[in-house]
């Protein structure tokens, strides 16, 4: 190739890029969330380019993460971020954190200076390479741009593995380092367009077809002489089903009640489990945070063996009543999630395979009405918590209920960490409507919160409508570039405001020297003035008429596509606190448990 047809440094890079891209949209990326820079305009030439590519820029590299974060648990895809060199993508951590631990697929593709900047005190440039650390499943820096079709064709593979990577078996995020020489922008007689993966000039771009890793059907790992005879033993006593986080399919929801009916097991639902929230059971428990604070009720329900599907549970209570029971975890990306050290079978399959094993290994289970004991415990607690509610002061109790309620059927929930999720989980009780409900429980962090409501909306699909968000004060103040985005949202964004870390309340942290400012965090932040700020409506409530006008004041908003805006619910602590402990006495108090 002479000098006059070798393209220039700029045109190079496209190119490499546009090869990139099309590796990464053959894997599944549709989305691409930027926080606009320099070095990174290599990468955002190509995606512009890309057809099947949409664009989403926002300033914050942290809100950017959780934004991508949750765009990628609201449509199962992998999404991109991409942002310039330097600390930029430092602020990706906490996210990249929770996309790791939570088994999140995002693909991190940061700009770097090339290799000849590092380490020679160029402006912006700090050694990128393994940032991350483990948190990543994979992470590669393949150098500068070249030119020619190998160059071209091993970075398209780049993409496309980082994709397939990303989303499975074990998925999480991936890290591309992509250096970048200058000039970054292409002269004006550069001719790069989309990249032809293979063929010649007849095969056009990337037509929308995609790729996945496939694997054999998991079941096949258990032959009858693998199958150990003490699990089939275990499994004649009396056992229970703990399902915590997890986003099963509705064949998946199937396989583990029908795995429970063989069983006669009950199956514990966490709110975060894709099985709380569905059409109801006579397995189905989900008051079990309460009923196992009853000394009576903990004894006479304790288990033989449990079966343990998703991450670990939001109930402390169930994680310590559950210590020192053999458990079997059925986990398709092979976790160790056993935070008790009680796992005696780790089982890399997803539920429906497992189901499917059990099927041809266990025998019905006739010990007797298990799962009739429970459901006969959980009506209790419905009885108790509905008289209890009647009688008592307005508290977050009541705006469960009415939320679960409001909410439409097909509707998502995104419940923040610390004190909403906790509350989801006491007062949510059966429900047959169907509900998607989310959350961050892989680091269980506060952070990032409003950006993940953002996220999730801008990334739902059917049968998901809006998502409405329920967060803490302090998880609100946490994320306040998050309220940037909000504008784009036709579900409101509810905010239990406390003042401050409340949770340390029930905590053994209260009464300490400094206990307020150390611990609880007291705060004054006004909701609404931020929300002027922000361009956002704002509508405080303090009980059950004044939350039922702000909810249908915000639905009607954003059916005329305006912003559904805040609802501040301002709760009286020391009120809620009395409230909740009451009420866990009177349940440790009655006889909740039937002789057998």
């Amino acid at each position: 190739m002479s000098d006059a047809e070798t393209p220039d440094q700029g045109c190079r890079n496209l190119r490499w890029a546009l090869a990139l891209f099309d590796g990464l949209v053959s894997g599944g990326v549709r989305r691409v969330v930027l926080s606009p820079g320099s070095r990174s305009t290599p990468l955002v030439l190509a995606a512009q380019r890309q057809p099947l590519i949409e664009l989403t820029p926002i300033l914050d590299e942290r809100s950017a993460a959780f934004f991508a974060l949750g765009l990628a648990q609201a449509s199962a895809r992998p999404v991109a971020l991409l942002c310039t060199s330097g600390s930029a993508l430092a602020h990706w951590f906490p996210a990249v954190i929770e996309s790791s631990e939570s088994g999140v697929p995002l693909i991190l593709l940061s700009a770097d200076r090339p290799p000849e900047l590092r380490g020679w005190g160029a402006n912006q440039t700090i050694d990128q390479t393994r940032l991350f650390g483990g948190f990543t499943r994979e992470c590669h820096d393949p150098g500068p741009a070249e030119e020619g079709p190998a160059a071209l064709k091993a970075i398209r593979a780049l993409g496309l593995r980082a994709a397939l990577v990303s989303r499975g078996p074990r998925p999480g995020p991936v890290h591309l380092n992509l250096p970048f020489r200058e000039p970054l922008v292409p002269g004006p007689s550069c001719t790069a367009e989309p990249f032809r993966a293979f063929g010649g000039a007849e095969a056009g771009p990337h037509d929308g077809s995609e790729l996945r890793s496939s694997a054999m059907d998991q079941a096949c790992c258990f032959d009858t002489p693998q199958w150990p005879q003490e699990l089939t033993t275990l499994l004649r006593g009396r056992g229970i089903i703990c399902c915590g986080p997890m986003m099963p399919s509705d064949a998946a929801a199937e396989a583990i009640f029908a795995c429970a009916e063989l069983l006669d097991a009950p199956v514990l639902a966490d709110p975060l489990s894709g099985l709380r929230f569905r059409t109801a059971t006579a397995a189905r428990i989900t008051r079990y945070d309460s009923l196992l604070r009853n000394p009576e009720a903990a004894a006479a329900l304790r288990p033989d063996w449990v079966i343990r599907f998703g991450g670990t549970a939001v109930s402390k209570t169930l994680s310590g009543w559950i210590e020192d029971v053999p458990s079997i975890l059925v986990d398709p990306a092979e976790r160790w999630t056993d935070p008790n050290h009680d796992v005696i079978a780790r089982i890399s399959a997803d539920p429906i395979a497992f189901c499917r094993l059990l099927q041809t290994r266990i025998e019905r289970n006739a010990q007797g009405p298990w799962i009739e004991r429970w459901a006969a415990a959980e009506q209790t607690l419905d009885r108790l918590a509905s008289a209890f509610l009647q009688q008592s002061p307005w508290c977050e109790g009541h705006l469960i209920a009415d939320l679960l309620e409001r909410l439409p059927a097909g509707d998502g929930l995104f419940c923040a960490n610390s004190l909403p999720i906790r509350q989801l989980d006491t007062w949510s009780g059966q429900s047959d409507k169907p509900l998607r409900v989310f959350g961050h429980r892989g680091a269980s962090g506060i952070d990032g919160q409003s950006s993940t409501l953002s996220g999730l909306n801008a990334g739902r699909i059917a049968p998901t409508r809006g998502v409405t968000g329920l967060l803490g004060d302090l998880s609100f103040i946490h994320d306040l570039s998050g309220l940037l985005l909000m504008e784009r949202l036709d579900r409101p964004c509810i905010v239990l405001n406390n003042g401050g870390g409340r949770i340390f309340d029930a905590l053994p942290q209260r009464g300490l020297p400094g206990f307020e400012p150390l611990w609880r965090t007291p705060q004054r932040v006004q909701p609404e003035a931020l929300a002027r700020a922000f361009g956002l409506a704002h509508r405080s409530v303090d009980d059950a008429s004044g939350f039922a006008q702000a909810w249908a004041e915000a639905i009607d908003a954003g059916m005329r596509a305006e912003p559904a805006g805040l609802i501040e619910v301002r709760l009286d602590a020391e009120l809620s606190l009395r409230t909740h402990r009451a009420f866990w006495n009177g349940v440790r108090e009655q006889s909740i448990i039937e002789s057998e």
